[in-house]
């Protein structure tokens, strides 16, 4: 499956969508860690990146950027843990 067909709304299962934030996350985010360790990034399919300390605030402009299910979403230099949260 290609970047190009990551469209999330119901087309893949959570478990391959956690694969590709994944390889996301190992190709353009570990470069964050040194500096941002413990803030938050959102990263395209495309790999452009948004990186703050404010969790909410990444979300609202990656949403505002990439749109809803094209991007992962990480605390850098942290595990992936199972917290969902809403924007408003």
């Amino acid at each position: 499956m290609s970047v190009q067909n990551m469209n999330i709304e119901g087309q893949t299962s959570l478990r391959e969508r956690a694969l590709w934030d994944d390889a996301l996350y190992a190709k353009h985010g570990r470069l964050f860690e040194a500096e941002h360790r413990g803030e938050f990034i959102a990263i395209s399919y495309d790999g452009l990146t948004i990186v703050a300390k404010d969790d909410m605030e990444v979300l609202k402009v990656a949403l505002e950027r990439f749109g809803s299910g094209n991007f992962a979403f990480r605390r850098i230099g942290f595990r992936t843990l199972g917290k969902w949260r809403v924007a408003q």
